[in-house]
């Protein structure tokens, strides 16, 4: 368990015919924690009779947006993997495509399991009080508004505003600015769950400090970022950075 404070389990099933697909997954990781994957294990299983060149595909689909989505303090790790196997005890059919209705069906389940781990890993990361999902719509593609996401994301001075439930939005407009992308800062929209926090490049006139930091006590903040710049999107996840993390990392190697 290392770090770990609990284990981390998943499951899910499908009806294909008359047959119960199962599948089954397990994970551990809680510091050292960002695409890909850190230091994270994750062994999946599934008793559909898949052949293991589709199961890599749906497996690589599935990560992309669930394992490679989550990042508790930015540090990689070498020792890392997410593996999907297949005892092959159900038989679905012959020649299954990505194409095929059961396979899109067991892939919706595969990534639904592959995010409930993922989550599961930042909600016990090192030292985390919080939940974070950081949200950035209307990008001009996907790669930049992950980019943008991630920066938000690893942005130790944001990580520790959430902690101290501090709704600064300046840190947040710190963070997407700091991504490198480029952005007009008069049209983005900043928002903390429902309140909108900035836009048309100032405060927002319905800002209201009293309800932020009522929401900012909550156990779970989502910061959403509309750039205003096309119509792609993208959503990673994080936690706060707290005391005990220096805690858990400063003494890590003691006895």
């Amino acid at each position: 368990m290392t770090t770990d404070t609990r284990p981390k389990i998943a499951y899910e099933e499908i009806i294909v015919g008359d047959e119960l697909i199962k599948i089954c997954g397990i994970a551990k990781g809680s510091g050292m924690i960002a695409p890909n994957l850190a230091t994270m294990l994750s062994f999946i299983f599934t008793n559909a009779d898949i052949n293991s060149n589709l199961l890599k595909s749906l497996l690589k689909r599935a990560v992309a947006n669930t394992f490679n989505a989550i990042t508790v303090d930015s540090d990689q790790s070498t020792n890392d993997m997410v593996t999907l196997f297949s005892t092959r005890a159900i038989k679905i059919g012959h020649n299954l495509s990505l194409n095929d209705r059961n396979i899109q069906k067991f892939e919706l389940a595969l990534k639904k399991l592959c995010l409930n781990l993922a989550q599961q890993i930042i909600v016990d990361g090192e030292g985390a009080k919080k939940f974070i999902t950081i949200k950035i719509t209307n990008s001009e593609t996907t790669e930049r508004a992950k980019k943008i996401a991630f920066s938000i994301a690893n942005s130790p001075l944001i990580k520790t505003a959430i902690a101290g439930e501090d709704p600064n939005w300046g840190r947040i407009l710190m963070g997407v600015g700091k991504s490198g992308e480029k952005i007009d800062p008069k049209k983005i929209i900043i928002k903390l769950g429902e309140f909108i926090v900035a836009e048309n490049g100032k405060i927002s006139d319905s800002y209201n400090e009293e309800k932020l930091k009522d929401y900012m006590k909550w156990d779970s903040i989502l910061i959403e970022v509309d750039l205003k710049q096309g119509h792609s999107q993208y959503e990673c996840y994080t936690c706060d950075f707290t005391h005990d993390y220096i805690d858990i990392n400063a003494h890590y190697r003691r006895s």
